[in-house]
């Protein structure tokens, strides 16, 4: 009897400690962009309303600017169980899937309505993706439409030829090779220092990248051409968010939905804000000329044509689908 009590006890003590291991989780989730950059700030809210909801029962530490995993390195780092959730910017990694770099395609949803359609027509697909190595989308939210960024004026795609250009994934990559450019990777976070080195001298972003990378301190030009709208996603383990009670995923679900519909408005309101930043500090803005979107746009139809050989079927039924 008594070793059937002392059994019992043992059984209790387990049980008790596994309720509290479960009962209590810490995340970490690393983004490539500054404390200050409006992704991260709608990360922070999206964490502390998590923290809310549960009493605390699931923490999520913000690990910002690259700090824990560079940006790179994000969706490997969720895949291998390394960190809990994360943010990617999708088009990154459309080296794996040419699904993934829809949205970075120039000139094919050049305003948020446009980028949103886009994104309800693609979306399935990367969610399948994602899904077979494990992983689940929370949200999306889009950057700011993106402009050519340059040294010297640019009034055509051929002043870009010889340019050292900054890519952040194989679209950009692929516009440099078509305009004649001189691609280098460089990340969000490194992109100052790129500058500063002379590692880059012309590029195709954000205003937002370009404010938190204060370009302005070697960069003049700025054409604001609006050329795609690219997302951050951000993702969590499957296996992480499947650990967690019924209440919790609830939790998180709503904290994520909130986090989008916050995230796609204040990119839309944000945007005027940057470029008029770009404007007070010295840069010069404009449109860009009539020679240089017309190049810019006969790039565009020669990478949507490319993106749908490379994508096949599925990748013909996303494009029908958006362009209904």
């Amino acid at each position: 009897m008594l070793k059937t009590f002392a059994a019992l006890g043992t059984s209790t003590a387990l049980l008790f400690g596994s309720a509290a291991a479960f009962a209590q989780q810490k995340w970490d989730m690393p983004t490539g962009y500054p404390a200050a950059n409006f992704h991260t700030e709608n990360i922070q809210q999206f964490a502390k309303e998590i923290a809310q909801a549960t009493g605390g029962k699931l923490a999520i530490t913000v690990h910002d600017s690259g700090s824990l995993f560079k940006a790179n390195e994000i969706k490997r780092a969720v895949q291998a169980g390394h960190a809990q959730i994360g943010e990617i910017i999708i088009s990154g990694y459309s080296n794996e899937s040419p699904i993934f770099g829809v949205d970075s395609i120039p000139f094919l949803a050049t305003g948020y309505p446009q980028a949103e359609k886009l994104w309800k027509a693609s979306q399935a697909s990367t969610e399948a993706l994602l899904a077979k190595h494990g992983m689940k989308i929370l949200y999306s939210v889009p950057w700011p439409p993106q402009g050519i960024f340059s040294t010297k004026p640019i009034n055509s795609a051929a002043d870009l030829k010889g340019a050292k250009w900054r890519a952040y994934n194989p679209n950009t990559s692929r516009i440099a090779q078509i305009v004649g450019a001189q691609p280098v990777t460089i990340q969000a976070a490194e992109l100052t220092q790129a500058l500063a080195t002379g590692a880059v001298n012309a590029f195709m972003t954000s205003a937002a990248t370009g404010y938190d990378s204060k370009v302005w301190e070697q960069v003049k030009y700025y054409y604001d051409v609006s050329a795609w709208l690219p997302k951050n996603l951000v993702i969590v383990s499957k296996k992480s968010f499947d650990g967690l009670d019924k209440a919790t995923q609830d939790a998180v679900l709503k904290a994520a939905a909130n986090a989008e519909a916050r995230g796609w408005k204040t990119s839309q309101e944000k945007n005027a804000w940057y470029v008029e930043q770009l404007k007070k500090n010295g840069m010069q803005v404009d449109a860009g000329s009539a020679q240089l979107k017309a190049d810019f746009q006969k790039i565009g139809e020669t990478m949507i044509a490319d993106w749908i050989k490379q994508a096949g079927g599925e990748g013909q039924t996303i494009i029908d689908t958006y362009r209904k």
